[in-house]
Parts: C-alpha cells; sequence; structure tokens
C-alpha cells in the first residue's frame, strides 16, 4: 500500500492542515501521521471525520504521500500546490518548504512531475 495522510482546510481560516502524529491538525506536512496499512487509513478517516463533525476541519480526505529527502512530499501535483503554495513563483509560496520542493523549480525542470494530471 501506499503511504497516506489526511488532509482539509481548517473551518476557522481556511488555511490547508493536515492531521498529525499528535492527533492535532497541523500546516505543516512533515508533521502528519502516515497511513502505512488500510487499517490506519481507515483510523485516519474516522479521526477526520469526528474533526470535521466537532467543526474543526472542512472537506478532510486522504492523499498519496512519498518520502523524499527525509521529508514527505505529496505525490500529485495538486496536493502539493496546497501544501507548499502558488507556482508561479517561488517567492510566492510558503517559507517553510525546502528549496527541493518549492513549485517554481519545477518550470526548471529540476523536480519530477509525476502526477501533474491530477
Amino acid at each position: 500500500m501506499v503511504q497516506q495522510v489526511v488532509t482539509g482546510n481548517r473551518l476557522a481560516d481556511g488555511v490547508v492542515i493536515f492531521l498529525g502524529e499528535d492527533g492535532g491538525w497541523t500546516s505543516k506536512i512533515d508533521a502528519a501521521r502516515v497511513a502505512d496499512t488500510d487499517e490506519d487509513a481507515k483510523l485516519l478517516e474516522d479521526l477526520a471525520k469526528a474533526a470535521e463533525k466537532a467543526r474543526l476541519v472542512v472537506g478532510p480526505y486522504l492523499i498519496e504521500v512519498a518520502e523524499d529527502a527525509g521529508s514527505l512530499k505529496p505525490v500529485r501535483y495538486r496536493e502539493r500546490l496546497r501544501a507548499y503554495g502558488p507556482s508561479i513563483h517561488p517567492e510566492f509560496g510558503r517559507p517553510d518548504v525546502p528549496d527541493h520542493f518549492r513549485m517554481g523549480s519545477e518550470a526548471a525542470g529540476d523536480v519530477d512531475m509525476a502526477g501533474v494530471a491530477g
């Protein structure tokens, strides 16, 4: 099975968040709780549904991730945009994103574009 994490948006301000290792929510994907099995994924979904019912998060869902240079990276391009910020120019992305994950570097061919259709 592929590795997965839960993402959604914080109800209070719309910020992209991830279900964290500690059961709370974080804006940092590297602090997300990773599901390695179908059972783990089901547990994460159940926790996310409970958080949605408690109005902490909106629209939570599982996304595929992979480890890259010791960090978690969303597999699909759409989720990388959500996690790291806009792709129009590196200076507009989130400042806490590792340089090798910055969207602007993809235009230069430095980063794999796997999943761009998604």
